[in-house]
């Protein structure tokens, strides 16, 4: 069934049961349909994303003709998380699920897998980047990295296959998808020249990213910078005392200014890491928070990709410089 399809039929049901109500008669809706009705009413098309990430991109392109809701919220950290019972039902009873893919919501596998084989409409991140643009896991090559948003380049691809889905689902508003479309590739080319003007900022010795967990070795990768991680691209992983010692021995000897920590995974190892260069002989600053597997929330003023990406560029360089 498609969109237009579901909402006539929607609408009927919302018909029938006004007319029940006008008649006196008191009627008991489940609370996941009763919040379906009340979303679609208008028209439009009600989206499910994973992540704040895909979150604020299906705003992006949809604009005022969908309703979006992000299961995981700001500061969350995506590889641990579990869908509870009320999210399963939100993704049931949407128009459109848009997931990360390449393992990033790990746990979540299974529900995916179950939406997709009972033919409901998916949009799957991964399904837009060539795999030559993909980086594998340092130890298992048959692992992808699945942090993508961090090269700018990817993303804008993300949003071409999310757009073209959204009109191959709902063709009546292909124009205004597409054109939504158009406006922020514009943005996002706008984003990457201020990154890269930022970064000449930092002498290339300097270049070295040093974080909690290996979220950022796309935008290594992209921007010219060493990314160092003391768990691996999952934070499922534990850092070891070799790690700690290792990467501590790594930054005394090369006097890196500065390490940081991310919004989505406790700071311990990273504070352990810092009292670890300390007994070096060697003071390493942490240089700040980045936010590495969600956006900002409203009140930080960081709460879009873009002013997300800007928080961390200037956080980075201004540290490093």
């Amino acid at each position: 069934m498609d969109f237009r399809e579901k909402t006539k039929r929607k609408k009927s049901k919302l018909a029938v049961v006004a007319l029940i109500l006008a008649f006196g008669l008191i009627i008991i809706i489940p609370s996941g349909c009763a919040d379906q009705a009340t979303a679609d009413s208008d028209g439009r098309m009600n989206i499910v994303t994973t992540t704040t990430m895909l979150y604020d991109m299906a705003v992006s392109i949809g604009g005022d003709h969908i309703n979006a809701t992000a299961l995981m919220g700001p500061g969350i950290d995506p590889h641990l998380y579990q869908a509870s019972a009320g999210d399963v039902t939100k993704m049931q009873d949407a128009d459109v699920v848009i997931y990360n893919g390449l393992h990033l919501e790990g746990k979540m596998g299974d529900i995916f897998a179950s939406l997709s084989t009972s033919g409901r409409n998916i949009i799957c991140a991964e399904d837009g980047i060539d795999d030559s643009m993909l980086l594998s896991d340092e130890f298992n090559p048959d692992i992808h990295d699945p942090h993508i948003w961090f090269n700018v380049t990817i993303w804008k691809d993300v949003a071409k296959h999310v757009a073209a889905r959204l009109i191959e689902i709902d063709q009546d508003n292909a124009d205004i998808y597409s054109a939504n479309l158009i406006s922020y590739l514009a943005e996002l080319d706008s984003l990457e020249q201020y990154i890269k003007g930022r970064i000449e900022e930092v002498p290339e010795n300097q270049r070295v990213l040093v974080t909690a967990h290996d979220a950022f070795r796309y935008f290594g990768g992209a921007y010219g910078f060493v990314v160092m991680g003391l768990q691996g691209i999952s934070t499922d992983a534990e850092a070891g005392s070799a790690d700690v010692s290792n990467l501590a021995s790594f930054i005394a000897e090369n006097q890196i200014k500065a390490i940081f920590v991310e919004s989505s995974v406790p700071p311990r190892n990273i504070e352990a890491l810092q009292a670890a260069v300390k007994a070096r002989g060697f003071e390493v600053e942490i240089g700040g928070e980045l936010y590495s597997d969600s956006l900002g929330d409203e009140s930080s003023g960081h709460d879009t990709y873009i002013l997300t990406f800007k928080a961390n560029i200037d956080t980075i360089v201004d540290a490093l410089k």
